[in-house]
Parts: C-alpha cells; structure tokens; sequence
C-alpha cells in the first residue's frame, strides 16, 4: 500500500522484454536506500516487486498483464518515473490509499500555468466516470491528487509547485498516456451496494 506521495522522480536506465514479458532497471538514490529484495516499490503508480537492488538503481520484473493495463510497456531509457517505496505502520498517510494496482489508462491532455500552480487536464475512458467524485481523490501516475473539475471525459487537478517539480507531470506532452488508480473506497462501496441490490431482488 502508498500514499500516492512521491518521493523521488527516478529514471528507466534499461527495460528488456523477454517472450510476454519484461526486466526494467530504474535508477534511484532514496527509495533504495534502505530497500530489499522483495520489497514493493510504485513505479509510475504500478506495484513492483524491487529485485537486484543497488545504491542508485533496482530492477524489476514486469507481466504482460502489467504491460497491458499501464503505461509501462511504453517506456523507453531515459523515462521519468515517479517513485514511491511502501508504507510502513509509522507512515503519516497524508495523501490518500494508493494499492499500485492500475485501473485503466487516461491522457494526459494539457497543463496550464497560473502563477507557480499549474492545472491539468486528464482524459479518461468512460469505464473510470463511475469513480470520480468533485473534491475526490484519484491516483495519476501514482500521485495522490484531487479532482478541481469534472466533465464527462475529463477531469482537472491542481498542481503545487513541489509536485511539478518532484513528478513527471512536468515531461508529459499532450496525448501521452497516463496510469490512473481510482479511490478504493469507491470501488467497496460500487461492490457493496451491487450485492446488496442482487440479494434485493432475490
């Protein structure tokens, strides 16, 4: 589990598909500091195993049902990734629940500077609509972020000046796909209330 707060822009060093699936190595230097073989590292939003872990890189096995569903498949050396190690007991969770298990994929669509914030505009498919709420929270590429605006295909986030520069928002150019990772809570509660209208009915 995260908290969608990165804690590191890192950067694809190599990514190597083997049959349907991949090896990508990311360079870091804070979330491997104390890192360990099997430890869960987001990358982009996506949980990853970390293995060969190194001062300043780890590496990690990627499915092809990962490749599918992110953006991952699409990075190439040189990426910027967002990075984030797990939680721990002792972590103040002050973005929201983040399980690094993508949804879908939106796109990015504009960013438009207003002082030192920034806004941007995400794109999303019409199966995500469900669980976005106005003031909710969602997860774009692993950050924790929170809805400013809603339309029917899209959604505005405001964007401090520490997150623009800390992310990868600041390298997207429109029309790049993006990670999205909708509340948890939204989707127990569409859980929820789907088993309780079939029982209904029974």
């Amino acid at each position: 589990m995260f908290t969608g707060l990165i804690e590191e822009k890192g950067n694809v060093r190599e990514i190597a598909f083997h049959g349907e699936n991949a090896r990508i190595v990311i360079g870091a230097n804070i979330v491997t500091r104390d890192a360990k073989s099997g430890d869960s590292i987001s990358v982009n939003g996506v949980c990853l195993t970390a293995l060969d872990i190194r001062p300043d890189s780890f590496a990690a096995d990627v499915s092809r049902e990962t490749l599918d569903r992110s953006t991952l498949g699409s990075l190439s050396k040189g990426s910027p990734v967002n990075l984030e190690r797990a939680v721990t007991p002792s972590t103040r969770l002050g973005g929201h629940i983040v399980q690094g298990h993508v949804d879908g994929r939106g796109t990015f669509v504009a960013a438009t500077q207003e002082g030192d914030f920034w806004t941007v505009r995400i794109g999303f498919p019409s199966e995500f609509a469900r669980y976005l709420v106005y003031k909710g929270s969602v997860a774009v590429e692993g950050i924790s972020l929170t809805v400013a605006a809603l339309a029917e295909d899209h959604f505005d986030i405001a964007v401090i000046p520490k997150t623009w520069e800390l992310t990868n928002l600041s390298s997207l150019k429109p029309g790049d796909p993006v990670n999205l990772e909708a509340d948890v809570i939204a989707k127990y509660v569409e859980r929820m209330l789907g088993i309780q209208s079939s029982e209904f009915k029974l």
